[in-house]
């Protein structure tokens, strides 16, 4: 009932899985920490006991409900030689968009169940959102550390609501279908992509050029393949994304004009331009220096 409420408000897809510590992701994410592989990301090492634990998120959490938001689109931005923004940065920020549905099915769950305590988390909090999605049936986590849904690929936003009802899970393992493909990896133009399925962020674009408040490390000139705010192309290039389709959402329709900036006027960005085109975008995480300065490393 949950689910068909979950897919009738456009989600993608919906899991359950019970509450309880993550031991071998969190093994796997101290192994990564201890290699410095988060580079700057400092809040990833805070509240480590948390981000493995939802319990400690939610008293007498029972139930971790996994969601899926599909937010692929075939439209690109027309100037080929534009700098160019991530698929998930077209429209409004995610976390809002994502956020609002979760609150209406969450006051389902409440009119169906009576009261039940929980929190909705985007991408918001120490939470291991790729473990819990699989946790749930809902995908595998692929080479190139994203969640790949059998049903859409990986071009999917994921978001949790903890509760402290109990619910039966969906925990039916999805088998890994990424084989002896390594075409992610061959394709990261810095080198990013670890073998043990994680992510060196000192290396990655999408932590370069949104993450990373100071400069650019020098080595990595040249090698942005034009990306301004965040990367695609570990994605693009997955077999898995054949089967993605256009999402339905509104809120990730681009923002008018955004796809058809041209390289000039990018480089011309200004302030008015940015509240534009970005106000209710997910690239407010980077200012307009920051943007400024993504555009001057890869002039």
């Amino acid at each position: 009932m949950i689910r068909e409420e979950a897919l009738r408000l456009g989600f993608t897809d919906c899991g359950f899985s019970k509450a309880e510590p993550l031991h071998e992701d969190a093994e796997r994410l101290r192994h990564w920490l201890e290699k410095g592989h988060h580079a700057g990301m400092e809040y990833m090492a805070g509240h480590f006991a948390k981000r493995t634990d939802p319990t400690l998120l939610v008293e007498g959490a029972r139930t971790v409900i996994s969601l899926l938001d599909n937010y692929y689109t075939s439209r690109k931005q027309q100037d080929p030689e534009a700098p160019v923004i991530s698929r998930y940065a077209f429209g409004r920020d995610y976390h809002f968009v994502m956020k609002d549905k979760m609150k209406q099915l969450f006051d389902f769950i409440a009119g169906q169940f009576g009261e039940v305590r929980g929190r909705i988390f985007v991408d918001s909090a120490p939470v291991l959102e790729r473990a819990w999605a699989r946790n749930a049936g809902l995908g595998w986590i692929g080479k190139n550390s994203c969640l790949i849904s059998p049903m859409a690929g990986s071009f999917v936003f994921i978001g949790e609501i903890v509760l402290d009802l109990e619910l039966d899970e969906t925990r039916v393992p999805v088998h890994d279908h990424c084989g002896n493909c390594t075409r992610c990896i061959d394709a990261c133009p810095t080198g990013a992509i670890l073998p043990d399925r994680t992510i060196n962020a000192g290396r990655c674009i999408s932590y370069q050029t949104i993450e990373n408040r100071g400069e650019i490390p020098q080595e990595l000139k040249g090698k942005f393949v034009s990306r301004v705010f965040g990367c695609d192309i570990c994605q693009d290039v997955c077999p898995w994304n054949r089967r993605a389709r256009e999402h339905h959402e509104s809120g990730f329709e681009p923002v008018p004009g955004l796809l058809e900036m041209t390289r000039q006027e990018w480089y011309n960005l200004d302030r008015s331009k940015y509240e534009r085109f970005f106000a209710r975008s997910a690239v407010q995480r980077a200012s307009l220096e920051k943007l400024k300065d993504n555009l001057s490393f890869i002039l």
